[in-house]
């Protein structure tokens, strides 16, 4: 008699270990069949950015200082760049705002290399621009209904 009662307890103690895979088996999901093998995305191709109508340094003379510093602000920017490319944690917009901000700061350090009379020119032809923006702007406007 002693023997039927350790079977009973020992089984009554496998069934109640048993009891939440059982349960947990139940209400999850099937998992995928094993033939199905999930393919890694693939990050979406480097957006090329549309030509710029004026680049605001073209033109300008640099000294052979302002050319090494402004070589390697470009390295430091295309290395920022392919950094962000390759980061499969931001999502698409996400690297869009990095790769905006980059170049924004690539202009403004290039812009700091300049001496007075470069950033004078500049200057000038930021001003060109926008005032080129406002009229294509203001008659877009003009030919809506």
């Amino acid at each position: 008699m002693n023997k039927w009662r350790f079977a009973e307890v020992a089984a009554g103690l496998v069934f109640l270990f048993s009891l939440p895979a059982i349960i947990r088996a139940q209400s999850s999901p099937p998992p995928p069949p094993a033939t199905e093998i999930p393919q890694k995305t693939l990050p979406p191709p480097r957006a090329r950015k549309a030509p710029a109508r004026t680049d605001i340094f073209a033109g300008l003379q640099y000294t052979d200082e302002q050319k090494a510093k402004i070589s390697k602000i470009h390295e430091d920017m295309k290395a920022r760049v392919d950094a962000v490319i390759k980061d499969d944690k931001l999502s698409p917009d996400q690297k869009g705002a990095f790769l905006q901000g980059f170049e924004r700061m690539e202009r403004s350090k290039i812009y700091e290399v300049l001496t007075p009379e470069q950033k004078a020119e500049v200057g000038k032809r930021i001003r060109e621009l926008r005032a080129e923006t406002q009229k294509e702007l203001q008659k877009k406007k003009a030919q809506q209904p």
